[in-house]
């Protein structure tokens, strides 16, 4: 069986109205597509989603720096999507505003974790960058008065160029907007926005039905749900819902202006941070670990679990030491500054941590675009191209092959893999082991 052809009369669905969804559908707009839906159950930009965010760090290789398709495949179309987005980022007005390019110093402070960092994170090549031993050389990187700790153990390696952050928020909506203008249809919110199942007919996908009964039906259907997107289909355990944990502090106007155009300090084991927003001057602070999963009985498959997102705007209480923990080696003068707003994301990991762009095999009207596995925001600008491409038939070879429908990689899964993620306890944990108690109690405050 094959797709109906694909034409810019198609109907074409999309299910999920995040990070990739919204580029998707502004892809699309952009080719000419007449007929597209989003469906998603929260309005944009989504409390769940991990898009929804004031800032993401965005980091690029240099044109050098290609990997060779036939060796090393996935590096080939991670460098693709990741040189497509930074061009994007750049030029395109939907999202250059939004892009900041001030640098980046990624760190480590343990003898495992910074020779993780030289073998993995130092793009295109260490030479690049400069190294940093000492706590003077840290509080060099920034203005007088913003880093004051010791950085105990610390090295790290500053790249002054190529790198830094992105508004992820307004990024997101501006994405979403443009896509509106270009006629895409939204329909968010509950019940006409939350997708129930997946509508199938003679064995392939025809649609979706929403919770208020309505069967929206297309000629394709782009399953773009991000964590949520398991709950719809049967993935063969290549995702993971995994969930992160972020936190803010109020920042003075004053303090707002001195910590502005900061590179990104990232320690791989510790935490990171990115200057205040302008907007409401508040400082986020992310805890590195592995990850959190919410581990539930499956309905679906008696004796199993799975792990079910949720939107919450706390964090546990251990993620709070953690970030201040962080803060007590880098800026202990913030250490005890109260949150004033705190969540947790959510993402879908696969078991490589390569995305997921492909027709199902079983059901060719069905389009996959999952699998962001934690670094899928900064190639915002050009997923959607690359899942346009994929729809049309006309996505790279080595793409393609990188980005398939992979269910052996998934055989026998270790659901507690850390995937090369530092912090914390070094385990993945379980929201289900947190209790009631367990949690930070911030105030409420009414947020976009």
């Amino acid at each position: 069986m094959a797709p109906s052809p694909v034409t810019a009369d198609s109907t074409i669905l999309i299910i999920g109205a995040g990070t990739w969804g919204c580029s998707t559908a502004l892809h699309l707009a952009r080719r000419g597509y007449k007929y597209i839906t989003v469906l998603d159950p929260y309005p944009v930009p989504s409390p769940i989603a991990a898009g929804n965010d004031i800032n993401k760090i965005s980091e690029h290789s240099g044109a050098e720096d290609w990997p060779d398709p036939d060796k090393d495949p996935q590096g080939f179309a991670d460098h693709v999507c990741r040189e497509n987005a930074i061009t994007a980022w750049k030029n395109d007005p939907v999202f250059k505003p939004y892009y900041h390019e001030t640098g980046f110093i990624v760190a480590a402070h343990t003898p495992s974790t910074i020779e993780h960092v030289k073998k993995h994170e130092l793009y295109p090549s260490e030479s690049v960058f400069e190294k940093l031993e000492t706590a003077e050389d840290f509080h060099k990187t920034m203005p007088e008065g913003v880093l004051t700790g010791s950085f105990p153990g610390w090295k790290g390696w500053w790249k002054k160029d190529s790198a830094g952050w992105v508004h992820a928020r307004k990024a997101l909506v501006s994405a979403y907007e443009e896509a509106k203008r270009l006629g895409v249809n939204f329909l968010t919110g509950t019940p006409q926005g939350s997708v129930v199942c997946l509508q199938y007919e003679n064995g392939d996908v025809i649609g979706a039905e929403t919770a208020d009964g309505q069967v929206h039906k297309a000629d394709h259907t782009i399953l773009a749900a991000g964590a949520g997107s398991d709950r719809l289909l049967d993935f063969k355990k290549q995702l993971r819902p995994t969930a992160w944990t972020l936190s803010h502090i109020q920042m003075s106007p004053e303090e707002a202006k001195l910590y502005k155009n900061l590179p990104v300090l990232f320690n791989v084991a510790k935490g990171f941070f990115m200057e205040p927003d302008e907007d409401k001057h508040e400082l986020k602070i992310c805890d590195e670990h592995p990850g959190y999963c919410n581990w539930v009985p499956d309905p679906n498959h008696p004796g199993e679990k799975r792990s079910i997102p949720f939107a919450k705007h706390q964090i546990p209480l251990e993620a709070e030491a953690r970030a201040r923990d962080f803060l007590r080696d880098t800026m202990p003068h913030l250490a005890d500054r109260p949150f004033v707003f705190a969540r947790i994301c959510w993402d879908a990991d696969t078991p490589d941590r390569c995305y997921l762009v492909d027709r199902h095999p079983d059901h060719p009207s069905l389009l996959l675009a999952c699998g962001a596995s934690g670094h899928g925001f900064m190639q915002m600008p050009a997923i959607g191209g690359l899942v346009a491409d994929a729809l049309e038939g006309k996505l790279h070879k080595t793409i393609q092959y990188a980005y398939r429908w992979r269910p052996e990689t998934a055989a026998n899964r270790d659901w507690k893999d850390t995937q090369d993620r530092y912090g914390g306890p070094n385990r993945m944990m379980d929201f289900q082991d947190i209790g009631e108690n367990g949690w930070t109690n911030i105030p409420e405050t009414s947020r976009v």
